[in-house]
C-alpha cells in the first residue's frame, strides 16, 4: 500500500466513525453500553494478534522490521542447540582424524624402525600405500618326475 492510500482509507475510516457516533446518542443506554463492550473486546483482540511490523526507510534502503514474535528464553535456547550439536560433531571429526593420522605415523616409524630399509624408501609417497597392501606369496609345485 501506498502512502496516499493509507491517508484515503484513514479518512474514510474517520467519516464513518463520525456517522455512526452521531447515530450513537439515539441508542437506549443498555444498548449503547452492550456495543462500547463489544468495541473494547474486538480492539483487545485485534491488537493482540496484529503483527507487528515496522517499515524503517534511511536514504534509498527500506527495511521492514517485525516485532517480538514471543521467543521466552527456552524457546531461545532451544534454538541454539543446533549450532551447538554442529560445533560438538566438528570437533568429534577433527579429534578423529587427529587420531588417524597419528596411527598412520605410528605405523610408519614403527616399520621404519623395525626394518632394514634405508630411512629414503619411507620418504617414497608410494612406500606407505605398500606398507598397507598385504603380501602374498604363491608357492608354485614343480611336477615330479
Amino acid at each position: 500500500m501506498t502512502i496516499s492510500n493509507n491517508h484515503t482509507q484513514d479518512q474514510l475510516g474517520l467519516a464513518i466513525a463520525c456517522r455512526l457516533n452521531e447515530a450513537a446518542h439515539e441508542l437506549p443506554h443498555d444498548i449503547s453500553e452492550r456495543l462500547r463492550a463489544a468495541r473494547i473486546r474486538a480492539l483487545s483482540s485485534r491488537l493482540s494478534t496484529q503483527p507487528r511490523l515496522q517499515v524503517s526507510l534511511q536514504g534509498a534502503v527500506g527495511m521492514l522490521q517485525f516485532g517480538d514474535e514471543g521467543l521466552n528464553l527456552w524457546s531461545r535456547m532451544a534454538s541454539f542447540l543446533p549450532l551447538v550439536a554442529l560445533v560438538a560433531g566438528l570437533a568429534l571429526i577433527q579429534n578423529i582424524l587427529d587420531d588417524n593420522r597419528a596411527s598412520e605415523l605410528a605405523e610408519v616409524d614403527s616399520a621404519m624402525l623395525s626394518d632394514d630399509l634405508p630411512p629414503s624408501a619411507y620418504a617414497d609417497p608410494g612406500f606407505l600405500q605398500f606398507l598397507k597392501t598385504p603380501v602374498v606369496i604363491e608357492i608354485q609345485k614343480t611336477p615330479r618326475d
